[in-house]
């Protein structure tokens, strides 16, 4: 049976053999055609520069550089065949350097005894010891977040990112591996509004949000008047942030996910709650560079996690179980 090849691993593995043929490089004949092996599967590749030749130059780079080409071609090619059995794929301990902000209680974020928790961190965890990755973790801030792994400079982003046309533009998501709805969350004591248009109709009320964020366009765009420039909107580099100046009255409102929301009501001993009817839905998954080979079997283990409950404990846990602050 002849396997099918990610066509991006292709397209490096061709970019690699135009360059020989335009460096003149003097390969091996191999002929227009490459055949590779992986267990019964056979895959092939055609390359572009018919009657060329194919193997090291002087020092040996291009050959070095096709063989780590097709080290993670067969890799990913083995993968999408143990997932199209369906097993889960071996990555064979391989490292995976994960970015996250801490700072999105309780999907990730440092507890009162310093320690990085959250519903994420446990997903990931669960994540690695089912395909056998061996994770890293680096922080950025949120705004630096897409853009670095859009450039390739961590291999996975997490921090309850929604799944948005624009960003898919740059970067790959998994499958979603969370569903969550947009509230309007607001101290306990709030009397002057009780849902988004009583807050529109407010001109002194304001809102805190992060730039960038679903919160922030459903602010602008579902509340508001669809300016971001709105000078209602009180711009914070984290979320927690902006719950903290709800808190101390320097706004009025914060938008976030229910999950979070309610995580942070139930904390708040009657200090915050939640007003309003939902304000949409939202779909959370992580972020890969484009092209990235750790998609189908992530998006493998998510789905066997969904499969025998292990998302569901997962969301007790985090969500009714756990009390931030504790």
């Amino acid at each position: 049976m002849r396997g099918r090849v990610d066509p991006i691993k292709m397209q490096r593995l061709r970019a690699i053999c135009t360059s020989c043929a335009l460096t003149r490089t003097k390969c091996a004949q191999r002929g227009d055609r490459l055949d590779f092996r992986e267990g019964n599967e056979l895959g092939v590749l055609d390359f572009p520069h018919r009657g060329r030749n194919l193997g090291a130059n002087k020092n040996g780079s291009h050959a070095m550089k096709l063989i780590s080409a097709l080290t993670g071609l067969l890799a990913g090619f083995a993968a999408s065949v143990a997932m199209a059995d369906g097993h889960l794929p071996d990555l064979e301990g391989r490292t995976v350097v994960v970015v996250t902000e801490n700072a999105y209680p309780p999907l990730q974020f440092v507890d009162s005894a310093g320690n990085a928790v959250g519903w994420e961190y446990d997903a990931m965890a669960e994540i690695a010891t089912r395909i056998n990755i061996t994770v890293e973790y680096e922080n950025i801030s949120w705004d630096a977040m897409i853009p670095a792994v859009s450039e390739g400079q961590f291999d996975l982003g997490m921090t309850g990112i929604t799944i948005r046309d624009d960003r898919a533009e740059i970067v790959d998501f998994s499958d979603a591996y969370m569903r969550s709805e947009m509230v309007m969350m607001v101290r306990g004591d709030e009397d002057r509004f009780s849902d988004a248009a009583s807050f529109a109709a407010g001109d002194d009320l304001l809102m805190a949000a992060q730039p960038g964020t679903t919160p922030f366009y459903v602010g602008v765009y579902d509340v508001l008047d669809g300016n971001e420039a709105n000078p209602r909107i009180k711009l914070f580099e984290t979320f927690g942030a902006g719950v903290q100046a709800l808190r101390t009255g320097d706004v009025d409102l914060v938008l976030t996910d229910g999950t979070a929301g309610n995580g942070y009501v139930d904390a708040s001993g009657g200090g915050l709650k939640i007003v309003g009817e939902k304000l949409g839905t939202e779909d959370f998954g992580f972020i890969y560079p484009k092209g990235s080979d750790l998609v189908e079997p992530i998006n493998a283990a998510i789905a066997s996690m969904k499969e025998d409950g292990t998302i569901e404990a997962l969301n007790t846990k985090w969500f009714l179980e756990y009390k931030l602050g504790e």
